[in-house]
């Protein structure tokens, strides 16, 4: 017989790294297979339980598993399209670490599934206001890897599904950044919401105390 959610229910569970490579393969066969995976959403905590611990392996210190994990996360989105909203949250936290990660490709693959969740689970705004707390957070890669992501996020839908006004503020913020490299970015970002707005964006840095040669 096939293995189905069931199945998958108790093998994401494992912490061998070998199993935990196998099983996400298994996985991505039965998710890319509609035929196959008719069960994906008969029993609500069975798949509540699969999306958790696929957040862990996104968690996992062991980069392949991390970047196994975002695969399969990125074909939950494609198969659950708007019925993933109610997972962002919970798969947000990890996905804003990973854009901190020591790998360039963990860190591209974290930043792709959050656009993928914007263009296919929630609107782009509903995951702003998610995300924004990484521009707060305590490696600095991650703060620059918010600060790109916005970049990214406005290269691909532009301003008009985002409200920036509550966005640029943290770019305020990151522009006293102790780290050059998430200034660096900032200043890409607001570059870049420039590109989008125009002149309202500088009138709104001078209300906010920016010196005019900044």
């Amino acid at each position: 017989e096939p293995a189905g959610m069931d199945y998958f229910c108790e093998q994401v569970q494992q912490k061998d790294v070998g199993r935990r490579m196998q099983v996400g393969q298994e996985l991505l066969e039965y998710l890319g297979d509609p035929a196959r995976s008719a069960d994906l959403e008969q029993d609500q905590q069975c798949l509540d339980k699969v999306i958790d611990e696929l957040t862990a392996w996104v968690n996992s210190s062991n980069f392949k598993v991390a970047l196994l994990g975002l695969d399969v996360l990125g074909a939950f989105v494609d198969r659950l399209s708007g019925r993933f909203k109610p997972y962002i949250g919970t798969v947000l936290l990890p996905l804003i670490d990973r854009m901190g990660d020591a790998k360039d490709q963990v860190r591209e693959q974290a930043q792709n599934l959050i656009l993928k969740m914007m263009c296919e689970a929630a609107p782009p705004m509903y995951i702003w206001e998610r995300l924004a707390v990484g521009f707060k957070h305590k490696n600095h890669r991650s703060r620059e890897g918010v600060c790109l992501c916005l970049v990214a996020t406005l290269n691909f839908y532009s301003a008009q599904p985002l409200i920036l006004s509550k966005l640029v503020p943290h770019l305020c913020i990151a522009f006293g950044d102790s780290n050059s490299q998430v200034r660096d970015a900032a200043i890409l970002a607001i570059v870049e919401v420039y590109r989008h707005v125009g002149e309202k964006v500088r009138i709104d840095l001078k209300k906010r105390g920016i010196p005019p040669g900044r």
